[in-house]
Parts: structure tokens; sequence; C-alpha cells
């Protein structure tokens, strides 16, 4: 038996398989929303902030430091406006603490 494999993109494997069409959209609306709310987020922060999964009306952001994840809970009621200014229906900001390794 003879196979030929042939190298496909991501782009392509993600949509031949609806997990990973359904994973690669919510990725891009998790990074869309983190570009929604970057400009209200003071510059020195921006490197240690991730976007993550938003589920219903709940998006995570994930933060190096807690000193920074005080910072973004002082600073929730501005992004959600933001983003619900840009049509994401989002009641809760979850601030995840993440430890550098």
């Amino acid at each position: 038996m003879n196979r030929r494999h042939h190298a496909i993109t991501l782009l392509e494997a993600a949509e031949g398989s609806p997990t990973l069409a359904s994973l690669a959209a919510r990725a891009r609306d998790a990074g869309d929303r983190l570009a929604a709310v970057q400009d209200l987020i003071p510059p020195e922060m921006r490197p240690g902030i991730q976007a993550g999964p938003a589920e219903g009306d709940v998006w995570c952001m994930l933060v190096y430091g807690s000193a920074a994840a005080a910072k973004l809970r002082q600073l929730a009621p501005m992004l959600q406006s933001r983003l619900k200014s840009r049509g994401w229906e989002v009641a809760t900001i979850r601030i995840k603490v993440q430890s550098r390794r």
C-alpha cells in the first residue's frame, strides 16, 4: 500500500474539521475582544495580558502578576462597556493570574 501524504495549512485543517474550526473561531473571537480593549489598558501592562476564552456572557483575561490583576479589576467596568459598545454581550470579566515559568 503506497500512501502519499501532502502537507496542508493550518487553515485548511481547521476548515476540514468542525472541532478545529470551532476552536479557531473561539481563539479569533478572544483575540478580537482583547484588541477592542487594548487601548484602555496601560501600555506597560499590555505585554503581560492574554485573551482567554469566552463562555456565554463571561470573558476570561489571563494576566501575569497580582498587581496587574488588581489594576485590571479596576478597569473591568470600562472594558465591559467598550466590549458592549462593539457588540459583545459581556456581563462578567474573569481575571486569572498566571505564573511565569
